[in-house]
């Protein structure tokens, strides 16, 4: 779990991260759009108010009728009303065919033919106005190049006959300079506003990031300590289980005083030989607990069965078959117990498929029930009943080899005298008959 938060905070502040990134990109898309914008708005504003300028004051002074005519009267007055616009710095006025008819600076041109091209042609064509930053260079405005400094704002409008018909068009440059300055104020403006309001958007987004991964780690703690409060809990209840299990056993050895300790004595056997064949632990845990287990069903069996001093009749065994079912259905209900179910379900099956409760054979047996089943059939031989004498320990040596592959699973058996060889006070052996086993 720990390392899953780490991993999901870790994204988290990777993301905050990359959203900076993303947040720097788009203030400087954002930006450089809008400060585009301002500079065409810009330019378009100059564009209007010069066009209004010479359509409004100079065209009536250079046209009568349907003609384009420049005379010396409406020079003079040309050059006063330009006197008062000292923004504009240059008008020329060309006749459609590239003839200038006037200009204010280097009167000498007039008259002068140029070609006609580039802005001019596309103004005389679409009789749109258009505007743009210029740097002076060109032959034909080679002479405000030498008496204007810096950039200019570079006009052409068409110049109308009534509504419709072109008869010229002006060519202006005003100084760019105011216009330039009130951009670059704009556009400082737009970049602090965007860097301002992304920085804003990122410092929320991180406190965020921050809050989050801060309730992350806290819930994280928590279920921590919840979960380890429900393992303590889960680890006692089943503590309990067990112990009313045990309970229960008890109670089913104390029926029968013959038996006392039986349980115990099958669950050593039982460990001893699983620990001879090498069983991982997961299935030594389970023969631990189905050893000690293996007769629980016999709390559902009469009493007077249990207690018999003689052998049991047919139907009376009948009935006494029925413990290993009724045990595995009983420890069934308890977690921790499951896996020795089986054990104590088919504990009586025989290798040769004559036992219960399925009559199972071979390798379908599970070999942790074939195990308890032959720890189980050791110790009835070999202690003393009302109704059977226990064996020697060479008759019960002979028994086991006797019931090798019918009763007795093989390999069980073989672990079985490795054991005995090994470990004697397992299976109540004296040592000095250990060496029989072998």
């Amino acid at each position: 779990m720990t390392q899953r938060v780490t991993a999901s905070v870790g994204l988290l502040w990777t993301f905050v991260l990359l959203s900076a990134i993303v947040l720097a990109g788009g203030c400087l898309i954002l930006s450089s759009l809008l400060t585009s914008a301002v500079r065409k708005q810009a330019l378009d504003d100059a564009k209007l108010s010069l066009t209004q300028y010479a359509n409004g004051v100079l065209g009536p002074r250079m046209i009568y009728g349907t003609t384009l005519q420049v005379g010396d009267s409406a020079t003079s007055i040309v050059n006063r009303d330009l006197a008062e616009r000292p923004d504009i710095l240059s008008v020329k006025v060309w006749n459609p065919d590239g003839t200038l008819e006037w200009a204010n600076i280097a009167p000498e041109r007039i008259g002068k033919r140029f070609p006609v091209g580039g802005e001019l042609a596309e103004v005389l064509e679409t009789k749109e106005p258009r505007a743009e930053f210029s740097t002076l260079g060109d032959e034909e405005d080679s002479v405000e190049a030498t008496r204007i400094e810096g950039d200019v704002i570079e006009v052409y409008a068409p110049l109308f006959a009534g509504q419709k018909e072109v008869v010229g068009a002006y060519e202006i440059y005003a100084d760019a300079e105011p216009l330039e300055a009130s951009i670059d104020e704009r556009k400082r403006t737009i970049w602090i506003a965007n860097a301002m309001l992304f920085a804003l958007l990122w410092i929320l987004l991180m406190l965020l990031a921050r809050n989050a991964s801060g309730m992350l780690r806290r819930q994280t703690t928590t279920l921590r300590e919840r979960s380890a409060a429900l393992s303590e809990s889960y680890r006692m209840l089943e503590e309990s289980s067990v112990e009313a299990i045990e309970s229960l056993n008890a109670t089913v050895e104390a029926k029968d005083p013959y038996t006392a300790g039986h349980s115990l004595r099958v669950q050593r056997i039982a460990l001893s030989i699983a620990q001879e064949l090498g069983l991982p632990p997961k299935e030594l845990e389970a023969v631990r607990f189905g050893g000690l287990f293996h007769d629980i069903g016999k709390i559902a069996i009469p009493d007077v069965l249990l207690t018999k001093p003689a052998r049991l009749s047919e139907d009376e065994f009948e009935l006494m078959k029925r413990h290993s079912s009724e045990g595995a259905r009983i420890v069934a209900k308890f977690g921790r117990l499951r896996e020795c179910v089986p054990i104590i379900r088919h504990h009586h099956e025989r290798w040769d498929g004559t036992g219960y409760p399925e009559r199972l054979a071979g390798d379908d047996i599970p070999l942790p029930a074939s195990i308890v089943g032959f720890a189980e059939a050791w110790d009835a031989m070999t202690i003393e009943r009302p109704y059977q004498r226990g064996l020697r320990i060479e008759e019960a040596f002979d028994e086991v080899r006797e019931h090798r592959g019918t009763q007795f699973s093989p390999a069980v058996v073989d672990a079985f005298f490795a054991a005995v060889a090994k470990r004697p006070g397992d299976f109540g052996v004296p040592d000095s008959e250990a060496l029989v086993a072998g």
